[in-house]
């Protein structure tokens, strides 16, 4: 494959970025992955199960009336002995009896079961919604890693196409150098070999544009049909403090508030499993209506009965074989290991923070070096081309200088998006990530 195809295959490739493509604001990509993304929606759903059952029609606290209705028809053969010997014979002698009624069951007191399981019931909705925040923390970061990438290698291929362009140049002047015997095939040569290689990293970099432009949009619900660009500007909002920062830590980290939550339930839990050593009173209550219409050899031929009925009673279960003390005890001890766990849970949020506070320093640290070497190698750049203009630089050289500064823009692009990337891993810890402007 000769030069001007190898131009075409990158031409081409970087025209299909290009052609009508719109600006995916960081802001907006937040947007649609809380309206689309997937998870985010299922851990809505799960939300709103939780809330439906922590409502007082899910407690037990209201009665409960049940209607009940029936009919028997009976067809009967009868034959009856008096005792003055007189035999009665029926056949074919039909009854029938009707019945229907409204029963009401109503638990007075229970030992306050209902009350703590209402309450248990609203402190999993309130957990539900810590799992959902989970979820949400954590698509955004799984965002933010993907976006970050896609901007990362958007300027790739732009210093790439940058030096790309550098090499075509160089290429001219070689040939025109060769044309007027000013230097060897060799310049030229050497010129085509750097520019089939400069094309080839940017066919790459634009298949992995592509593709991470794909993954993106499976983070956002797949909503986005379209070419689209992402921002490659960087700011870090805050000059963060740490010790206020830990403070947050030890205070809003999700995983911290999930087991707080979780001990809270627990407790509860204990007082539930204790309110069955008391006894439950219920009120129950009916009103009902019978009919029935009887054969000839009934001394009634029908009634009709109406009436309402209602009474109270006790169940007390004195001893139940150990069930309830060892539902008591297994909760008690199931709330120390809720509190072990926040301790545990303690501990590794000191770690955690201290490590990811070290590494978005270091990151930051480096982008910084990173962008004062820019500077330094674009300086270098620009003074060996103008020597390689003038014959004081040999080619080889010049191409050094060149891949400096094309490795130094690289460097520069990751090291930029890994500090960012740190510092959203420090927001997140700290359960301020929900709360930040992107």
């Amino acid at each position: 494959m000769n030069i001007k195809n190898i131009w075409f295959l990158v031409i081409l490739s970087c025209v299909s970025l290009t052609k009508a493509q719109t600006i995916l604001t960081q802001n907006e990509a937040v947007k649609l992955a809380l309206e689309n993304n997937y998870d985010i929606q299922i851990a809505n759903n799960a939300v709103e199960v939780a809330e439906n059952n922590s409502n007082i029609l899910n407690t037990g606290f209201l009665p409960t009336v049940v209607g009940n209705a029936g009919a028997t028809y009976n067809l009967d053969n009868n034959e009856s002995t008096f005792s003055d010997g007189r035999v009665t014979t029926l056949n074919g002698a039909e009854s029938s009896r009707y019945n229907a009624s409204i029963d009401l069951n109503y638990t007075i007191f229970d030992g306050l079961g209902r009350r703590y399981n209402y309450k248990s019931l609203k402190e999993e909705y309130q957990l539900s919604e810590l799992q959902a925040r989970e979820t949400i923390e954590s698509t955004i970061i799984q965002l933010f890693s993907v976006y970050y990438n896609v901007a990362q290698l958007s300027e790739n291929v732009s210093a790439l196409e940058e030096t790309l362009k550098v090499s075509k140049d160089r290429l001219v002047r070689a040939e025109y150098q060769f044309e007027y015997g000013q230097n060897t095939k060799l310049g030229v040569l050497n010129a085509e070999v750097d520019i089939v290689n400069d094309s080839i990293n940017i066919i790459n970099a634009v298949q992995d544009l592509k593709n991470g432009k794909r993954d993106l949009n499976v983070v956002l619900g797949n909503v986005l049909q379209n070419e689209f660009k992402v921002e490659t500007e960087i700011n870090f909002a805050l000059e963060f403090q740490k010790d206020s920062l830990f403070e947050k830590a030890k205070t809003r980290n999700i995983a911290l508030l999930q087991t707080e939550k979780n001990i809270a339930i627990s407790q509860l839990g204990i007082k539930s499993g204790q309110s069955a050593y008391l006894p439950t009173i219920g009120l129950v209550g009916s009103y009902g209506w019978n009919k029935s219409e009887n054969n000839a050899v009934s001394f009634v031929a029908g009634s009709v009965n109406t009436g309402l009925s209602a009474g109270l009673n006790l169940t007390w279960n004195i001893f139940d074989g150990g069930s309830t003390i060892t539902r008591v005890r297994n909760a008690k001890v199931n709330l120390e290991t809720q509190k072990l766990q926040k301790e545990n849970i303690l501990i590794s949020i000191t770690r955690d923070f201290n490590n990811v506070w070290a590494e978005y320093k270091n990151k930051l640290e480096i982008y910084n070096l990173q962008e004062n070497n820019i500077n330094t190698a674009q300086s270098n750049f620009d003074r060996t081309q103008e020597k390689f203009k003038i014959g004081q630089v040999n080619s080889i050289e010049f191409r050094q200088a060149q891949l400096n500064l094309l490795n130094a823009e690289l460097s520069r692009n990751q090291a930029k998006y890994a500090a960012k990337l740190a510092e959203l891993d420090l927001l997140q810890l700290s359960g301020e990530l929900l709360n930040t402007e992107f």
